[in-house]
């Protein structure tokens, strides 16, 4: 073996010697073809490319956050009937198995997702329910997202910049809950613990209320609408079945230690917004129809001003709005409702303000010494004694 190479080498040798042009020419076409062959290489799609599955390299997309815009409900109605659902095969998820997880941790995940169907979609009906249910367990299996249960329910929840699940970080864990309410969103939580795969909602990963409009929403494939909710799965190949690849932890995060963290998070942040009032100004014109902020220099005094402009929807929303008069509110008496409306008073009650004087008759003379100075009748009666010389 090493005796060919060795002659191959000296053959070489001998054409570069003889022949320096042609030998250099043919290390350049070479190279040329080295080149190109790498390209085609580089530039072929792999098996995995060709069926849609994900690059490894890329890493699985993050989750966004749960901003919205600042739109009025009936205009969120209307956006969000615009965008399109997904016209491609909508494939249904996975069973969910618990996969040798002890009884804390199949008890620990009854109770995460027993709360988030309960606080996310308590009024929706059983379909709707079992939809956030689904989507919630679609994330288990998906390698953007914690691998328990419990860890996707309160992802975030602790976070300056938001929670994935609204119920975790909005104060809703301080209310209890509403027995028959509880036991009908447990019922719908184990059924998806133990099997059961809502087949409408496919392999959605996301969802949203029909009155709002997350700024994420058009970058996402939009696969179902159940009841008040609109539901999304990842686009490209991250939203394929073949990406919701990872085993489920077969461990659960403690519950109470998860809840109390969100609540402690939940009141840091109230204490923030305390310090901060201008931030409850702007979420106050936020929930108003039309309005917008404006930003403004701050003023010589050292106060804070706001300003607000409305736009036509705004108008409209306080046409409409129910009037009620003052005078009425306040069951007013009939001097208040005279000041403020100019209407006519009661027959023997008195306008306010200063009474008319009376005009004098005519030929009346200046009164002399020690004469009183006429007054109008009711007025009290002044006078004055002048000593005679």
């Amino acid at each position: 073996m090493l005796r060919h190479s060795r002659g191959r080498l000296d053959a070489v040798v001998r054409v570069v010697r003889t022949r320096p042009r042609e030998a250099m020419v043919g290390v350049g076409i070479a190279v040329v073809g080295i080149a190109a062959i790498a390209g085609v290489a580089a530039s072929t799609p792999t098996v995995d490319e060709i069926r849609g599955a994900p690059a490894e390299v890329a890493g699985p997309p993050a989750p966004p956050p749960m901003l919205v815009r600042n739109v009025a409900p009936e205009q969120a109605l209307a956006i969000n009937a615009a965008i399109p659902l997904a016209s491609g095969p909508n494939p249904a998820a996975k069973p969910f198995i618990f996969a040798n997880a002890d009884k804390a941790a199949q008890g620990r995940a009854l109770e995460c997702l027993t709360s988030a169907v309960y606080y996310e979609a308590g009024q929706e009906p059983t379909d709707g329910q079992r939809a956030v249910a689904q989507v919630i367990l679609n994330r288990v299996r998906h390698p953007a997202f914690p691998a328990s249960v419990c860890g996707v329910v309160y992802e975030g929840s602790t976070r300056a910049t938001g929670c994935q699940f609204t119920f975790t970080c909005d104060g809703s864990l301080m209310r209890r809950p509403m027995a028959d309410s509880w036991r009908r969103a447990r019922e719908v939580a184990e059924a998806a613990l133990t099997g059961f795969v809502y087949q409408p909602v496919g392999n959605a990963t996301h969802y949203h209320a029909n009155y709002v409009v997350p700024y994420w929403a058009p970058t996402l494939t939009k696969n179902a609408v159940i009841g008040a909710h609109i539901f999304y799965r990842w686009a490209g190949g991250w939203g394929l079945p073949g990406a919701f690849s990872q085993r489920y932890a077969r461990s659960e995060p403690n519950v109470d230690a998860l809840r109390s963290a969100a609540l402690v998070a939940e009141e840091r942040d109230r204490q923030q917004r305390a310090l901060n009032p201008q931030g409850d100004v702007a979420e106050a014109i936020a929930e108003i129809p039309g309005a917008e902020a404006i930003k403004l220099a701050p003023s010589m005094r050292g106060d804070s001003r706001v300003a607000v402009r409305f736009n036509l929807t705004a108008r409209e929303a306080a046409e409409k709005a129910p009037r009620e008069v003052y005078v009425e509110k306040v069951a007013a008496s009939n001097n208040l409702r005279w000041t403020l409306t100019g209407d006519a008073v009661a027959s023997g009650q008195q306008a306010l303000g200063k009474k008319a004087e009376p005009a004098k008759p005519s030929g009346a003379t200046a009164a002399g010494a020690g004469a009183a100075t006429a007054a109008p009748a009711g007025a009290s009666v002044a006078t004055t004694v002048v000593p005679t010389p």
